[in-house]
């Protein structure tokens, strides 16, 4: 058996200023439900194509089962995100696709509701996924890609200081077409650069 270095048991949300972060529950279906329907225009374009039975409890019972197999496995480790003032939830951001051996690797997912949506919370949610990845897993090197005309993502993940490597061409199917991604990544000796500056401009 695996000792899971994030589990219900041993170990408590992530927490930051606004939001904390913590592994999906099966009590979390009506309210993930309605933000998902509530937030599907706004998400289509950046997501493979919903099944038509995406938001039935039933699909989320299995979504929350391969959750819990990815954190059992340490192939994968989901969030939701909720809002500290009253415990809403705004979106949801996962480590996944963890590789160990001599890569030691991950890639960042997110999505965010549509009301939430630029108001700094998926900031604050990569910039406490990064010290879990860093810290607590040990990876070396975490990456993400986000389609080229996706501003928005592309200046998120610059600002939680990203570096674009290249274009992965037709890399994934997203709304039912083949698409070019960027290729982001962030090694964990590059957060100390990032702080450094950041710390720079605050004292000068």
């Amino acid at each position: 058996m695996i000792a899971l270095p994030f589990t219900r048991s041993s170990q408590p949300p992530l927490r930051g200023v606004r939001i904390y972060l913590r592994e999906p529950l099966n009590g979390d279906y009506k309210t993930w439900a309605n933000l998902r329907a509530e937030s599907r225009e706004f998400l289509t374009p950046w997501e493979p194509l919903w099944n038509a039975d995406d938001l039935e409890r039933s699909s989320f019972r299995l979504r929350i089962r391969r959750y819990q197999e990815e954190i059992q496995s340490g192939t994968g480790y989901p969030f939701f995100i909720f809002r500290n003032s009253d415990n809403r939830l705004v979106g949801g951001i996962t480590l996944g696709n963890i590789r160990r051996g001599v890569a030691q690797c991950g890639q960042i997912g997110y999505w965010s509701g549509a009301p939430f949506a630029g108001q700094g919370y998926m900031t604050e949610a990569i910039g406490l996924v990064i010290p879990f990845a860093f810290d607590q897993l040990r990876l070396h090197r975490l990456e993400a890609a986000c389609i080229p005309n996706n501003a928005r993502s592309t200046r998120l993940l610059e600002k939680a200081g990203f570096q674009r490597e290249g274009l992965l061409r037709s890399y994934l199917k997203i709304n039912g077409m083949w698409q070019d991604h960027f290729l982001y990544s962030l090694i964990e000796s590059d957060r100390h650069t990032v702080n450094s500056m950041v710390n720079s401009k605050v004292t000068r």
